[in-house]
């Protein structure tokens, strides 16, 4: 990975960017994309959108979600403890003992999960107790409510602190991969885009949207009026090649063997059937994914959209998702942006994605 797209992507990942309150992270992403378009704008809920090519056809959407897990402030005690919500999947068992900010109006406000020593939190099982979200807690070191309101209120997002770090090889570590890389992929494919502008025909249009982690809203307000003919979601996936992780059930997903496609439901087969000839094209190593229902991601909000927007999910291999150490493969995320690329440029004017029937 070349040093700028490294730095960006580094860059990214370090700035909060909770659900819902995604700007800080937002910014960072329209100062890089909008080098490489025509235009950039964002709607009333602060979803992006780089267009390069800007009237070309069919209209392609490249969308990653910009938001990541964390909590919100919910409740501060006498004593001036903190009280806690979920923003999206967050696992109460990892927040334990985690130094966190708190994204307050009047500037950031320092403060560690509280850890209770295993000596005073044994069941009568003698297990440890796992705590649940409303118990954790979070010490400002404020000492009273009073003093703990002058710096926050309810409502204040809350992040941890963990940042982007190379691990061995090609492996990095950081708290929110899930899904910067995503808007990292789409960013970048502009970048590979741009210099051949003069012989693309689709109008590429890049999105950073909001809020998956709380419900896919962005993607869903996003994709109504850009009215895409046809989206390419990229999302982070679980890896399955780590101890406990059950292949037989999760599938067999490895981190370092390429990015993976996704079949069946959302995923138009038409869609996944060009992204395949496109890799194969490109020499890109693809693992294959399977669902029975949803995908979790947003894709299943694209899909649906107005009359059913052709629709692929292409993801990158993550070890741990939804800590603050998701792992993953620089490598496997260097040839999303090539594929989707790739992909773009594979398109014609008045090409339809159909179920042949």
């Amino acid at each position: 990975m070349n040093k700028r797209s490294l730095q960006f992507l580094e860059t990214l990942v370090n700035t909060p960017s909770p659900s819902g309150h995604e700007s800080r992270g937002l910014r960072v992403w329209m100062d890089y994309a909008g080098q490489y378009a025509d235009e950039t704008y964002s709607d009333a809920y602060g979803n992006c959108v780089a267009v390069l090519n800007k009237g070309g056809g069919p209209r392609l959407m490249l969308a990653g979600h910009a938001d990541e897990i964390g909590m919100t402030v919910n409740f501060i005690d006498d004593d001036g403890y903190v009280y806690v919500r979920r923003l999206g999947g967050t696992n109460p068992a990892i927040t334990k003992a985690q130094r966190v900010t708190i994204h307050s109006c009047k500037g950031p406000v320092k403060g560690v999960v509280g850890s209770v020593a295993p000596h005073l939190m044994r069941t009568e099982t003698g297990a440890p107790k796992v705590p649940k979200i409303h118990e954790v807690f979070v010490d400002i070191g404020a000492g009273s409510r009073k003093a703990a309101e002058k710096l926050i209120r309810v409502g204040d997002p809350i992040t941890l602190n963990d940042q982007f770090e190379l691990l061995r090889g090609d492996l990095a570590v950081a708290r929110a991969f899930d899904n910067r890389v995503g808007t990292w992929a789409v960013a970048e494919t502009l970048r590979l885009l741009q210099s051949g502008k003069a012989k693309l025909n689709a109008e590429v249009c890049a999105v950073a949207n909001t809020m998956e982690e709380v419900g896919l809203f962005g993607a869903r307000q996003i994709a109504y009026s850009l009215h895409p003919d046809i989206a390419l979601v990229m999302d982070v996936t679980h890896a399955t090649d780590y101890p406990t992780v059950d292949k037989r059930q999760h599938g067999d997903i490895k981190v370092g063997q390429g990015p993976t496609v996704t079949h069946g439901n959302c995923n138009h087969p038409e869609v996944i059937k060009r992204v395949e000839q496109v890799a194969k094209r490109l020499k890109i190593n693809l693992q294959h994914e399977a669902i029975s229902s949803t995908s979790g991601t947003d894709t299943d909000a694209v899909f649906w959209t107005r009359g059913g927007i052709p629709s692929g999910l292409i993801s990158l291999p993550n070890r741990y998702m939804h800590s603050p150490v998701e792992v993953v493969s620089l490598k496997d995320l260097e040839q999303i942006p090539k594929l989707m690329a790739g992909f773009a440029k594979s398109l014609k004017k008045g090409d339809q994605f159909k179920v042949k029937i």
